[in-house]
């Protein structure tokens, strides 16, 4: 169990820490400002305290997340537990007869024929939760569970005509041609960690443990970079992947994101470099801010973590200090997701928006495992089976910083 004294202590450090890196980083300015240049020991100091400040981040928030797993759910327990045993069984033995009762009560809520045997709910709802603290896309989108290969909805781009009217004019139809409709399909997601029957037979052995840390590693892996940059074709699609103009809502085409340039190259700019996150975050309308995150690989968090407002010279980013509450810029949420796109000209290596709005993630109910003791002798293979899709849902909830000129 957690205990809340070593949350307090974690933050009091961080705390500490980043009074510290101002202090370092005020002398680098005050050195540019009167020499042009930086001194190369406080550059050293402040890429030290930068490993430092993110490994204390990593910390509080894996402490703060273990205080928070979700419960279990799915069937009723004595279903549930039966289920979990009889599985466990086919794991390590391959005995089969103790599932095939249970897998035919779960046949109406799975609805699903891919072959293979249903992980039990509590199995399935702890490798979600780790794909929760390793993918960042599945805390902020909007997940949705399925029982069909897609998800159909409709969508509503413009805004429907109105007029004033007196009492007794007849009352025509308005014109209202926004109206479409958007798919999401899903994809079929795989893992295959493999085991000894020797490991599968010792007594010392979680089995449970050793599948769900193999299986949710994998998967989360595969899914993050999916989510972000994935370009739809037998995976989901990335919201980065779409095309972008510098076009205001709701002057562009569906389909097309918002980014804004930071005026360099590769970079910010060497002026007022923080001004560009102000410009962006202005980008996104007023009623999508009370979700809305930032995004953004450590590389670029580092760069920020610098960066002071013009006129009060104070921070823009902060740590976070309390229960629940990550590092904030501009006083939204920084979300660290490594799979954005690498700084680069043209990189989009940082969003902004509102991702329950804009993107959705959709899981088909039901995943599945396939114990094959044959192919791999003297491996036991388990191909563990996953459906799942995702894509942009609303083009003016998500807004890109691109790492360009122009």
């Amino acid at each position: 169990m957690i205990d809340m004294t070593e949350i307090h202590a974690a933050t009091d450090t961080l705390a500490r820490a980043f009074e510290e890196y101002k202090s370092v980083n005020d002398r680098r300015l005050s050195d540019i400002e009167r020499r042009g240049s930086s001194d190369v020991l406080n550059d050293e100091q402040l890429s030290r305290m930068d490993t430092s400040i993110n490994r204390l981040q990593d910390d509080i928030s894996g402490l703060k997340t273990s205080m928070m797993r979700p419960g279990k759910g799915g069937f009723a327990p004595a279903l549930e537990s039966g289920h979990k045993q009889a599985f466990l069984n086919y794991v390590a033995k391959g005995h089969e007869a103790g599932l095939q009762s249970f897998e035919t009560k779960a046949l109406e809520v799975i609805n699903n024929a891919e072959g293979g045997y249903m992980v039990p709910p509590e199995m399935s709802d702890r490798i979600v939760s780790r794909q929760f603290d390793t993918t960042p896309m599945r805390k902020i989108a909007t997940v949705m569970s399925i029982s069909s290969d897609a998800v159909e909805m409709l969508r509503d781009t413009a805004e429907p005509a109105a007029q004033w009217i007196s009492e007794l004019l007849p009352r025509p139809d308005t014109n209202d041609n926004g109206l479409g409709r958007i798919r999401i399909p899903v994809h079929e997601l795989y893992a295959q960690p493999k085991a000894t029957q020797k490991l599968l037979d010792d007594a010392f052995v979680n089995v449970e443990e050793w599948l769900i840390n193999k299986v949710a590693a994998k998967f989360a892996r595969a899914e993050n970079n999916a989510f972000v940059v994935g370009d739809g074709i037998g995976m989901p699609r990335g919201f980065t992947s779409y095309a972008a103009q510098v076009t205001d809502d709701p002057g562009r085409p569906w389909g097309t994101l918002q980014y804004v340039p930071t005026g360099v190259n590769g970079g910010f700019a060497t002026s007022n470099p923080a001004d560009v996150l102000f410009d962006l975050m202005h980008k996104l309308k007023v009623g999508y801010h009370p979700d809305a995150v930032w995004i953004m690989p450590r590389a670029v968090s580092d760069m920020i973590r610098k960066f002071k407002e013009n006129t009060t010279q104070a921070y823009i980013w902060q740590p976070g200090l309390q229960q629940g509450t990550p590092a904030t810029l501009l006083g939204f949420p920084v979300v660290l997701g490594e799979d954005m796109p690498a700084i680069g000209t043209g990189s989009f290596s940082l969003a902004f928006g509102n991702f329950k709005e804009g993107y959705t993630i959709v899981d088909r109910i039901g995943m599945r495992i396939l114990r094959d003791p044959y192919t791999g002798a003297p491996f036991i293979k388990f191909r563990c089976t996953k459906r799942t899709g995702g894509d942009v849902v609303n083009f003016e909830a998500i807004k890109l910083l691109s790492f360009s000129a122009s």
